[in-house]
C-alpha cells in the first residue's frame, strides 16, 4: 500500500528517470497516452506512474479527478496492453494522487502498443531503435562474443593464434615457465575452452589476442578500418588500412598509426615553433577505445570506421548508442560487459562514464570547436574537429560547445557562468554580453536552464543543463 509519505519521497527524487513519471492531470488524463505510458515505462523495466503531481520542482501535490474508478481503468488497461497494472489511489494531505504500478516487461520480451514498441526519451514517447528490440530479443540467448570463433584446436595452434606474450605483458604478470601455464590462465579468463581432448578460442579471445584476424573468417569484418583523405571530403582517398591484430594487443599501434596520419599544425609558443597534431593524441584514444568497446556486434558487415580529414578525424562504430548523444558525458552503460571490463584491466579504458568528460575537458584546453555526437542508422559517431577561432565559429557551434561546457561543469559539482563560459573560449571580460547571448541561444534551443539560484540577476546566474 502507497502512503502519502511515500509519494513525499518520489517528489523529492533529483529528476524523473525510467522508473518514475510524474503529471499534473488535474481534471484527467488521455486514456491512449496512458497506455503509451505504461508500455514504455514497462519496455524500461516498471516503474511508477504518479498523476495529480506536477512534473517540475519542487512537483507540488496538485491533485486529480481522472479516473475516478481505478478498478475499471486497471481492468480496460489490462485489455488493452495485456499485462496487469495495479492503481491505487491515495489521499495525500494536498490531493488525491493516483499511482500506476507498472511492472517489468518478461525477458526477451518487449510490449507494443498498435504495433509501435515505444519507450521514453526525455519527457517524449518515442519508437524504440532496432537496436534496441534486437537487444531485448536476444536476451537469454548466447552472447555472440562468447561462443567459439576457432574449435579442434591443440594447445600450440592457440598459442600460434594468439598473441600470448603481449597478453601477459598488458595484464603486468611474468609469463608462465611452461606453455601449459598459458592455456590454463586463458581458460581461467574464459577467453579459451577445453573441447573434447582440444581446445576452442571464443570470439572474445580473439577480438582481444588476435596475431591475425585474417585466421578467424568471422571476425575479420571487426577490424577497425581507418581511411585517410587528402582534403575535406571523401572524394580523394590517400590512405585505406584495415587493422590485423585483436583490440587489445593492436590498440597502441592503431592510435600511433592514426596519430601519425593526422595532418601537422604549425603552433608557436614562448617564440618557438613548433608542430602539433590536429587533435590531441588523448581525445584519439579515448573515442577510438569507445568505439571498439561500444560496437554493438549483431550488427553484420561493419566495423569501427576512422576517417582523417584536412580539418577533422570521425570516429564511428555499429550499432545505435544505448545511451543518447545527448547524455554521453554523465551517462554510462556498458554494451559489451567482458570486452569493457579486459580493456579497463589493461588501462586502455575506465568503467566509469569519465572517457567522455576527459574527451570534452581537453577539448576545452586545447580550445577546440566542441566535438559533434551524431546517431546515425545503426551507427554511432563522433566529429572531433580541428583548429578553429572563435569568429569562424557558426551559431551551433557556440551552442554545441556551450552544451558541452554546462555538461561538464555540473558532472564536476559545479555550475557554469558567464565567466567560466568565457574561459572556456578566451573571451576577454569585455566580451560578456558575447557569452551572455551564447547561453541564450543554447537556452532558446532547449539545453540548458537556469539553475534557479540567482534571484533573476543574469551577472550572477548559473546554469545547468536540460535533463538536470
Amino acid at each position: 500500500m502507497t502512503t502519502p509519505e511515500q509519494i513525499d519521497l518520489w517528489r523529492k527524487a533529483p529528476s524523473e528517470h525510467q522508473r518514475l513519471e510524474f503529471k499534473e492531470a488535474k481534471t484527467q488524463f488521455d486514456n491512449h497516452k496512458l497506455y503509451e505510458y505504461c508500455v514504455a515505462m514497462a519496455n524500461e523495466g516498471g516503474g511508477h506512474l504518479l498523476l495529480g503531481v506536477a512534473d517540475k520542482p519542487p512537483r507540488a501535490v496538485v491533485g486529480t479527478r481522472a479516473f475516478e474508478n481505478p478498478v475499471a481503468m486497471a481492468e480496460k488497461l489490462f485489455e488493452v496492453v495485456g499485462f496487469r497494472v495495479d492503481i491505487e489511489a491515495v489521499q495525500h494531505p494536498d490531493g488525491r494522487v493516483l499511482v500506476f504500478d507498472i511492472p517489468s516487461r518478461p525477458r526477451g520480451t518487449a510490449y507494443h502498443l498498435d504495433g509501435k514498441y515505444l519507450m521514453r526519451s526525455g519527457g517524449t514517447l518515442v519508437p524504440m531503435s532496432e537496436d534496441q528490440l534486437r537487444r531485448i530479443f536476444a536476451e537469454g540467448k548466447p552472447d555472440w562474443l562468447e561462443e567459439s570463433s576457432r574449435t579442434g584446436l591443440s594447445a600450440q595452434d592457440v598459442v600460434d593464434l594468439l598473441d600470448t606474450q603481449a597478453f601477459f605483458e598488458l595484464l603486468k604478470l611474468p609469463y608462465p615457465t611452461d606453455r601449459a601455464g598459458v592455456i590454463d590462465r586463458l581458460a581461467n579468463e574464459r577467453l579459451i575452452d577445453r573441447d573434447d581432448g582440444g581446445y576452442g578460442i571464443r570470439r572474445l579471445g580473439a577480438l582481444l589476442l588476435a596475431k591475425d584476424f585474417g585466421e578467424f573468417p568471422d571476425l575479420a569484418r571487426r577490424a577497425a578500418r581507418v581511411v585517410v583523405y587528402t582534403g575535406e571530403s571523401k572524394l580523394d582517398t590517400r590512405i585505406d588500412q584495415t587493422g590485423i591484430r585483436g583490440y587489445a594487443v593492436g590498440f597502441q599501434g592503431l592510435v600511433k598509426f592514426v596519430m601519425e596520419q593526422l595532418p601537422q599544425n604549425e603552433a608557436i609558443k614562448d617564440a618557438l615553433r613548433r608542430e602539433v597534431t590536429l587533435v590531441p593524441e588523448g581525445v584519439v584514444r579515448e573515442l577510438v577505445a569507445n568505439a571498439l568497446i561500444h560496437q554493438d556486434f549483431a550488427v553484420t558487415g561493419a566495423s569501427v570506421m576512422i576517417e582523417i580529414y584536412s580539418n577533422r578525424i570521425e570516429i564511428s562504430n555499429p550499432g545505435e548508442p544505448v545511451v543518447p548523444v545527448d547524455r554521453f558525458i554523465d551517462g554510462y552503460q556498458s554494451r559489451n560487459e567482458r570486452l569493457a571490463d579486459f580493456m579497463r584491466r589493461i588501462g586502455v579504458c575506465e568503467e566509469k562514464s569519465s572517457g567522455i568528460d576527459r574527451v570534452i575537458s581537453t577539448v576545452e584546453v586545447y580550445q577546440l570547436p566542441a566535438p559533434e555526437f551524431n546517431e546515425a542508422f545503426r551507427r554511432t559517431a563522433v566529429t572531433v574537429f580541428g583548429p578553429r577561432e572563435f569568429e569562424k565559429m557558426a551559431r551551433t557551434d557556440r551552442v554545441r560547445a556551450c552544451y558541452q561546457h554546462c555538461c561538464l561543469r555540473y558532472v564536476l559539482k559545479d555550475r557554469m557562468t558567464n565567466q567560466s563560459l568565457r574561459e572556456r573560449f578566451k573571451l576577454p571580460e569585455s566580451r560578456a554580453e558575447t557569452a551572455s547571448r551564447i547561453i541564450a541561444d543554447t537556452i532558446e534551443e532547449g539545453r540548458i536552464k537556469p539553475d534557479g539560484t540567482s534571484g533573476g540577476s543574469r551577472r550572477y546566474a548559473k546554469y545547468i543543463p536540460f535533463w538536470a
